[in-house]
């Protein structure tokens, strides 16, 4: 059998999970401000039932009005939200599936802006270096509503009919932060030694406790190692394991982190490695009896089997996983291995989404988030002609194919993937090729006819009479009007990145975006010589998520590449480039120059195709140049609404 663990049951308490494949607590932003449910968030869950995941654990639940940590996270501490998270748990029942209901207080990670612009509340007088506003010392009469609270949220989320309930105490969120010398500085009752430290948590598992009764599942999420300076580290959470169980705690979900733990993170990029914090879960199941829940970067069902099997821990925690592939379980268990969307720790969409208080997106699942939308009803089948095969191409084939179109794909070069393909090479992005590959089999899958080294003439298209046209031709790299630019010596950075040509010696990339600082780790990587990466703005990676940055910085200061901010490259020149910073010109000594200077859309032939009106889309990169994730959505929608 070759998932002998990960499709076998497990119980919580008196509550049998049926395998042992578990989705952890994300925040979607998908509720409205007040906490209920949508169908959108219904949705978002019940595609992980229907694909297999045997538990599903909510994101966290705020106990009331102000203890969010985000402005549309869910909610159930008030009677009237009940009805519309039973509809979620009837969602997720119909398919066999368990549902748990995290709940929480954000405490100091939080901000006043999020919670109606009331101050935000701590064990003590501090604040999140992420969230920014200092929080307020909590009183012991407020301590003891927040427990009340509890008490409340846990009674209606027994009532909407979940299956049991995780008390969040982790992360750095309220109950974390009591439990921490990290942000517990207090000295009354609750502040000081282990056992003031657990107070809270003790009043509050005990007032959940009386209101769901004996037979309820009652499970705990904390932070093992909390990875930051006085934090509570691997040891000391021995002792909280043990003392939860001694409490009649049913399983314990291991965590790591809080906010402002940039390296490593809560939630890793992928230049962390698989399946980081494992050990961690391994070290807390030896000294308890309880299920132990493991997390971190386990986006591989084999991945997920051997650490059952060398029992590291009891259920798994594949959260980005079931963002990626909602059905990944079910395709797993029957051996489609090739069909699973993988998850490439990109944190574009899932990560980025919850700062930016929007809905979450996941770059290799345009329906992500959109399940309610793609429905897939029967349609009139049609011609599909699609002009490029990158993601935003690619998608579209596969959207119209799912949809019951003829489709075709023209690819003007010898290969699928478009700037999708460079993206793997530099250090830490090895995950990316797997989209790329499940992208080009499921192209199979579907039976798109794909026809490579062909290059698409407005006449061609024309000829070949499709109901629909999709042009996704992508992008072009900026080569804009430097003197010099055209030396021998110059490249652009994808070139470099697919091994067309292998520099060495002094290399300048010019650009400090994303592009350019992964194609000068690259180089690094391969130690090609004395790299420097020059950018105008004052920062690197604009846009790209903080973990993220803080690793290629890392990464930058050990291999040592040097970084000009807030310079300009004014002329490339025979022995050097001339660059301005400081307001003054410098010849800057260098062999080989790589750019990195952005894209602009290559348009032309949707520009010759406007004269087909509505029978024609123009997605992705051809629109306007983005990144790997808004293109697959453009792509997606064009193709599925063809």
């Amino acid at each position: 059998m070759e998932y002998e663990h990960l499709f076998t049951p497990v119980k919580i308490g008196k509550c049998e999970i049926p395998n042992r494949i578990a989705v952890t607590a994300m925040v979607c932003s998908m509720c409205t401000e007040e906490g209920d449910a949508t169908e959108r968030y219904i949705k978002y869950h019940e595609a992980k039932a229907r694909g297999g995941y045997g538990l599903i654990i909510t994101e966290d639940y705020r106990v009331s009005a102000h203890a969010g940590g985000y402005k549309y996270v869910a909610g159930i501490y008030k009677e009237s939200q009940i009805a519309g998270h039973k509809a979620l748990t009837d969602a997720v029942h119909r398919y066999g599936a368990k549902i748990f209901c995290q709940i929480y207080h954000a405490g100091r990670q939080s901000s006043s802006s999020v919670n109606g612009g009331v101050q935000i509340v701590a064990p003590s007088p501090t604040s999140s270096p992420w969230n920014r506003d200092l929080a307020r010392e909590l009183t012991v009469p407020e301590i003891k509503q927040i427990v009340e609270d509890f008490r409340t949220t846990a009674a209606n989320v027994k009532k909407a009919g979940f299956d049991g309930l995780e008390i969040h105490a982790g992360n750095g969120y309220l109950i974390a932060g009591f439990m921490s010398f990290h942000s517990n500085k207090r000295t009354d009752e609750y502040g000081g030694c282990f056992k003031n430290r657990m107070r809270l948590f003790d009043e509050v598992y005990q007032a959940c406790r009386e209101e769901v009764g004996p037979d309820f599942p009652i499970m705990v999420r904390f932070s093992a190692d909390e990875h930051t300076i006085s934090g509570r580290t691997l040891e000391e959470s021995k002792m909280v394991a043990r003392h939860m169980e001694q409490l009649g705690v049913d399983a314990i979900n291991c965590s790591n982190g809080i906010y402002g733990t940039y390296n490593p993170g809560q939630v890793a990029p992928s230049y962390q490695p698989h399946a980081w914090t494992i050990q961690n879960a391994r070290a807390l199941k030896e000294v308890v009896s309880i299920p132990v829940l493991g997390v971190n970067s386990i986006n591989d069902p084999h991945m997920a089997e051997s650490i059952l099997d060398q029992g590291y821990c009891d259920i798994v925690g594949m959260s980005r996983s079931s963002l990626a592939d909602p059905d990944m379980p079910n395709k797993a268990k029957a051996g489609e291995d090739a069909r699973i969307r993988p998850c490439i720790r990109c944190m574009q969409g899932c990560v980025t989404s919850t700062y930016l208080q929007i809905p979450m997106r996941c770059c290799v699942n345009p329906e992500m988030n959109k399940e309610y939308l793609y429905t897939y009803e029967k349609t009139e089948p049609k011609k599909v002609l699609v002009v490029g095969g990158g993601p935003a191409g690619m998608q579209a084939a596969i959207a119209a194919s799912r949809r019951g179109h003829d489709v075709t794909l023209w690819e003007q070069s010898d290969a699928l993937g478009g700037q999708f393909l460079a993206a793997a090479y530099p250090p830490g992005k090895g995950d990316y090729v797997t989209y790329t590959c499940y992208m080009v089999n499921e192209l199979k899958v579907q039976k798109v006819k794909v026809e490579l080294n062909k290059r698409a003439t407005a006449d061609a298209v024309r000829a070949f009479g499709a109901d629909k046209v999709i042009v996704a031709t992508g992008g072009l790299p900026n080569r804009p009007g430097i003197p010099g630019i055209d030396r021998e010596n110059v490249y652009f950075a994808e070139d470099i990145l697919r091994g067309r040509v292998l520099p060495e010696g002094r290399i300048l990339v010019a650009g400090g975006g994303e592009v350019g600082v992964e194609t000068a780790m690259h180089l690094a990587d391969a130690e090609r010589g004395a790299i420097t990466v020059v950018e105008m703005t004052d920062t690197i990676s604009a846009g790209a998520d903080g973990t993220r940055v803080v690793a290629q910085k890392k990464f930058m200061n050990e291999r040592e590449i040097r970084l000009m901010l807030n310079t300009r490259v004014l002329e490339i020149c025979a022995s050097g480039v001339l660059l301005e910073y400081d307001g003054q010109p410098h010849l800057f000594p260098c062999d080989h120059v790589v750019l990195a200077l952005g894209y602009h859309p290559n348009n032309a032939l949707a520009g010759e195709l406007a004269d087909l009106g509505d029978k024609l889309a123009v997605v992705g990169d051809a629109v306007k140049c983005s990144n790997a994730m808004d293109a697959g959505e453009q792509g997606f929608a064009a193709g599925y609404f063809a």
